[in-house]
């Protein structure tokens, strides 16, 4: 006896941010985008293209196209590279940060000497203490990008568009999207 087994991730309302949850977030990170610029626009980076952790800490000011208002984002784990577009808000914050960098972090006490290139020079660690810091609720960070890929799927219904703007390679990945929106569309009309 055999049994098939679905191989193909499965996404539910613990995966990603609800609409009031993004909405107590961004608030949450405007209202303290002046004391603490860097992770706040780091977040907001994040919700805003869906880039995962390590190609967000791997941004460097030479992806920021200032003529286009653009980032440049290097695929990991097999993803296709991109050109993402930022909304002139965020973009003007993410300047901010170029135009005052601030102090070097420190770990342990020591000051550490990353190299000024990358425009968030922390480690993936630190990144997940600034979202234990900021989340509304007890969600992973990769929710940030399950977030922006169904609010880009239920805005624009173009799941070529969302491939492209998540990087996958294989149009399958990017599928679980589509099948969730739809399905819990057709779930509420049916039953509603």
């Amino acid at each position: 006896m055999w049994c098939i087994m679905n191989s193909r991730y499965s996404l539910n309302k613990t995966k990603y941010l609800l609409d009031p949850e993004v909405e107590k977030l961004t608030y949450l990170l405007k209202s303290h985008i002046d004391n603490d610029r860097r992770n706040c626009v780091l977040l907001l980076l994040a919700l805003n293209i869906g880039a995962r952790a390590q190609e967000l800490l791997n941004i460097r000011w030479s992806d920021i196209n200032e003529y286009d208002q653009t980032v440049f984002i290097r695929g990991i784990k097999n993803s296709n590279d991109r050109e993402l577009p930022l909304p002139d808000w965020l973009f003007r914050e993410l300047l901010k940060i170029k135009s005052n960098p601030g102090k070097p972090p420190k770990l342990g006490g020591a000051q550490l000497k990353i190299s000024p290139q990358y425009v968030f020079p922390i480690t993936y660690n630190r990144l997940r203490q600034i979202w234990e810091l900021y989340r509304p609720v007890n969600k992973k960070f990769h929710a940030l990008r399950h977030t922006f890929a169904i609010r880009i799927y239920k805005k624009t219904k173009d799941i070529r568009l969302l491939q492209v703007a998540l990087g996958h390679r294989n149009i399958t990945n990017t599928m679980i999207y589509a099948d969730y929106v739809y399905s819990q569309q057709e779930l509420k009309k049916l039953i509603l």
